[in-house]
């Protein structure tokens, strides 16, 4: 809970530029940690890319979850309506409710799908195992610092409680394995179908689920069409 120091005398805030995040005027941790706090705003914006351009249902089905995160966290605010720290001391906020905290709620499905993703969904289709290994551990160190900075910038920044923080968070990791399984077990085998509806192939929709590696896959579709071209290429200028 935010100190009645801090509550008493709150600081002049300032939000970062075409944003409505606000944090300590002159506090440069404070300024790092609320762009840390737009990262989920860059995580939608990477999903809408990338189903824009790749247009793959599991994709779809991970970007329904969130949405589908948020709507619950939504619910459990207007339910349960304990108020923001500090009387709700910020200028701008969607709600003046902050339990859960719909950051970490989000960060945390996110986070805990993604391990879910690359532990249980891909699976080594090539020799570097040690390599692939490595690079997927990397990876989760990187996200899970993620969700705990993000988590721990909502409290720094007097938005949430940690009550707040941490039950959002809980909520989060259980949305994200629920919907993981959901998927896998529910939806996994549907998508061969929904992939071939006329608005399916219409749009280009694509189901890669049966395809281990999506990664290897299309480096080495892509690398092999790439030779056969400029080998007829060259065929053609000779």
């Amino acid at each position: 809970m935010a100190s009645e120091e801090q509550c008493s005398a709150p600081p002049g805030w300032r939000s970062i530029s075409l944003t409505h995040v606000e944090y300590p005027a002159g506090d440069l941790t404070g300024q790092v940690l609320a762009c840390m706090s737009l990262l989920p705003i860059a995580v939608l914006i990477g999903f809408v890319t990338l189903i824009v351009f790749k247009r793959e249902l599991h994709t779809i089905s991970f970007f329904g979850g969130l949405i589908m995160n948020e709507g619950l966290n939504w619910l459990l605010k207007h339910i349960l309506q304990e108020p923001r720290p500090c009387g709700g001391g910020h200028s701008s906020v969607t709600t003046e409710y902050g339990m859960p905290s719909s950051h970490s709620q989000f960060i945390w499905f996110f986070v805990v799908y993604f391990f879910l993703f690359l532990y249980l969904r891909m699976h080594q289709t090539n020799n570097a195992r040690c390599v692939e290994l490595l690079w997927r551990h990397i990876l989760s160190i990187i996200l899970l610092a993620v969700a705990l900075f993000v988590s721990y910038s909502r409290v720094y920044l007097l938005y949430h409680t940690w009550s707040q923080v941490i039950y959002g968070g809980v909520a989060g990791m259980v949305m994200g394995v629920v919907w993981f399984f959901i998927t896998q077990e529910v939806l996994t085998p549907l998508f061969p179908k929904i992939a071939a509806w006329p608005i399916s192939e219409f749009f280009l929709v694509r189901d890669t689920s049966l395809i281990p590696n999506i990664l290897w896959f299309e480096y080495t579709v892509t690398r092999s069409e790439a030779r056969n071209r400029q080998r007829k290429l060259g065929t053609k200028l000779q």
